[in-house]
């Protein structure tokens, strides 16, 4: 049996008796050795955090739990969210799973389709705005204000407490703190999120936030976020940002699939690129967090990799090919 992310850090998270737990099963995700990457990027220990295995398929479902379970027990009528795809998801499952309506905004031709239509399957009301992320979040605020939906964005402080719940499996596993946490970086809401993890702990690890050269147009779709919300969060935090073009995003994901055997989305893919320009000590143990799964954005797939080559069923059209 699954134990629920609440009940294993009940006494790290804002909740009581009287919360009623939503939960998915989210949560101990695996932390792989990668020591080949390790060697490439010129550090002792490269461990990568595999977000993708949360229930919906990324990190957000950590915070999901906490954010609906809370809504729930506030007696909220409605959840709702702006997101660029991942929020939306875990928003709609956990809405689902504790009976509640999901609204869910999304900025127009921003989203891939992979998860829209996850999130159209788990029952939510998905509505396109005629805008940019900062926009679409905008309206969701400001509809939020009006009483009956509960905004579970990373604005919602649940969110966060929920998520920092990732350094506490981290630093259990590896017996320690490590010498640095790289990640991605589009609103900003889990370096917030992890830096209030280490406070809690007393560490003061190092958190390399990474984001997009060119926030509103990257392929990196689920960091595509002109101004990030957290922005001061990450700045008190201490946070080091780098920025990677879309082109270091594509070799690094494309590595972590080709060498690691992991099919993350691209924006996963961010922190593992940063790690050329970091400048880390070459002893050090570092964590990144591969925040999604790669089947939530399918169509950077069809853009960035070669298609299927249709072949006669012979043996020898098959090495042929396979010759080329």
């Amino acid at each position: 049996m699954t134990t629920a992310l609440i009940e294993r850090f009940r006494n790290r998270l804002p909740v009581s008796t009287e919360t009623p737990v939503v939960s998915l099963g989210e949560g101990s995700t695996p932390l792989l050795s990668a020591s080949r990457l390790a060697q490439a990027a010129g550090v002792r220990e490269l461990w990568l955090k595999w977000e993708a295995s949360n229930p919906t398929g990324s990190y957000k479902d950590r915070g999901m739990t906490v954010a609906v379970s809370k809504a729930l027990e506030q007696g909220a009528e409605a959840v709702l969210c702006a997101s660029t795809g991942n929020t939306a998801a875990s928003a709609a499952a956990y809405a689902a799973r504790a009976g509640l309506p999901a609204l869910v905004l999304t900025p127009e031709g921003a989203v891939s389709g992979a998860k829209l239509a996850q999130t159209r399957m788990l029952g939510a009301t998905v509505l396109e705005v005629q805008g940019s992320f900062d926009e679409t979040l905008r309206a969701a605020q400001e509809l939020a204000d009006r009483g009956r939906h509960v905004l579970v964005n990373s604005l919602n402080p649940n969110r966060r407490e929920g998520q920092k719940t990732a350094v506490f499996e981290i630093v259990d596993e590896v017996g320690e703190a490590p010498d640095a946490f790289v990640l991605p970086y589009g609103g900003g809401g889990n370096t917030s999120s992890y830096a209030q993890a280490l406070g809690e702990l007393g560490l003061r690890t190092p958190i390399v936030s990474v984001e997009a050269t060119d926030r509103r147009a990257t392929l990196a779709t689920a960091i595509r976020i002109g101004r990030p919300v957290h922005a001061a969060s990450v700045r008190e935090a201490g946070a080091r940002v780098l920025a990677v073009t879309d082109e270091e995003v594509v070799a690094a994901w494309r590595t972590l699939a080709e060498e690691e055997g992991l099919f993350c989305e691209p924006s996963s893919a961010a922190g593992l690129a940063a790690l050329a320009h970091a400048e880390l000590e070459p002893g050090s143990t570092v964590v990144c967090v591969l925040t999604g799964h790669g089947l939530k954005d399918t169509d950077a797939v069809d853009v960035l990799t070669p298609g299927t080559t249709l072949v006669e069923p012979t043996v020898e059209a098959i090495l042929a090919e396979v010759r080329r």
